[in-house]
């Protein structure tokens, strides 16, 4: 009888045994199966933070187009303004200038 409670207590132990391999097999199979759902969702959120963070780009890169438009207007506007400025203070000054380079020129010193 001994024989027959060693057998019985081997095929236990097989049967745990294979119990065993298929809990293992099945938990790996649902580790396997989040691993890819984890992976979907980091993807998902990638995907939408890129796509934020693209449409705030586009935003900033058109309101800075916009503006530089307008800022190189403005700046034409207001070189051309002192450009004149400085036309007329040498038009002002131009008679004076010639003035003292002509006495300079024309005195002889010895």
């Amino acid at each position: 009888m001994d024989s027959n409670k060693g057998q019985g207590g081997i095929q236990l132990l097989l049967a745990a045994e294979q119990e065993a391999q298929h809990i293992i097999a099945s938990a790996r199979a649902a580790k396997t199966v989040r691993l890819k759902q984890a992976k979907e969702e980091a993807e998902r959120e990638i995907a939408a933070y890129r796509a934020q963070r693209e449409s705030e780009f586009r935003k900033k890169v058109a309101e800075s187009s916009g503006d530089s438009g307008s800022n190189v207007k403005r700046l034409e506007e207001e070189t051309h303004i002192k450009i004149e400025q400085l036309k007329n203070e040498a038009s002002k000054v131009s008679p004076e200038v010639v003035a003292m380079l002509m006495k300079y020129v024309t005195t002889v010193r010895n």
